[in-house]
């Protein structure tokens, strides 16, 4: 019910962010102080509302405060500042952006990594189980799970193109309008006229085209490293899994070390400009 958040949305008031609060956290975050100013006030609205209909939970004796919560609004927002709706269309006002993340309401931040069971049936009916080690997760309709060993280390870590919360939250992007048993292909709702595309069906098969062809060369570049010794691709192999980790992984490239992304990703670059509306954003 986007027009129930919209209409709450603009008769709340929500608790500002404390200058000294933004101003450390822009401090621990470069990519985000890079933003210029009237960027910077926006984001900084968009947490206050993102903090005021999220919950947090610290697991396993994590004692969550507010600098730690407002880290992890700031860099779940910094993908939505220019943003269309999730269906597609301008948005009336900057927070209803957050309807992008309207399925669910906790957020449990772990120390560190969790250890999760995994269960996978192979094409000739063999059940393998194994242990996976999670930074992060995110669940359709359900809550969404971060380290916080791996957020407190966004900073350092951009120049690698890392960033877990940018990933598990554009992962819930792309679980939007997934129908029950389908998984997240990479796939999310464009916004209308995307790159001049006014047709929906043309937009989604030119966006399938190009995210395609460089999941593909990421992929034959990693089989390359791995089987070869060729010199391994700057991102981490882990966006090779899947065409919904590729997005991910390449997402959080893109916001934290957009000048590193734009040389190995130059095809990806007018695609999620044209997505996030970075073109626009003037």
């Amino acid at each position: 019910m986007s027009w129930w958040s919209s209409l709450r949305r603009r008769w709340r008031r929500p608790t500002p962010v404390p200058d000294a609060l933004w101003a450390h956290t822009l401090q621990q975050l470069p990519f985000l102080r890079a933003l210029s100013t009237p960027e910077r006030n926006t984001l900084r609205g968009l947490c206050a509302h993102f903090l005021a209909e999220k919950e947090f939970t610290g697991a396993n004796g994590l004692q969550l405060t507010d600098a730690m919560a407002l880290s992890i609004a700031a860099q779940a927002c910094r993908p939505l500042l220019h943003m269309h709706g999730p269906d597609g269309r301008a948005v009336r006002q900057s927070a209803d952006r957050l309807d992008w993340y309207g399925d669910f309401v906790g957020i449990v931040v772990q120390p560190g990594a969790v250890l999760a069971r995994r269960e996978v049936r192979d094409p000739v009916g063999v059940v393998h189980q194994y242990t996976e080690a999670l930074a992060g997760e995110a669940m359709d309709g359900g809550p969404l799970m971060l380290s916080w060993e791996d957020v407190a280390s966004a900073g350092e870590r951009a120049a690698i193109g890392h960033n877990v919360v940018i990933h598990e939250f554009v992962h819930k992007m792309d679980m939007r309008e997934l129908s029950p048993g389908e998984e997240p292909q990479g796939a999310p709702v464009l916004p209308d006229g995307f790159l001049g595309l006014n047709d929906r069906r043309a937009a989604a098969a030119h966006w399938q085209r190009v995210m395609g062809e460089a999941y593909a060369g990421f992929r034959e570049a990693v089989a390359m490293a791995e089987r070869f010794g060729g010199e391994p691709p700057w991102l981490d192999a882990y966006a090779a899994s899947n065409a919904a980790e590729f997005f991910a992984v390449t997402c959080e490239a893109y916001f934290v070390n957009r000048e590193r992304f734009a040389q190995d990703f130059a095809a990806l670059m007018p695609l999620y400009d044209g997505f996030f509306n970075a073109a626009k954003a003037g």
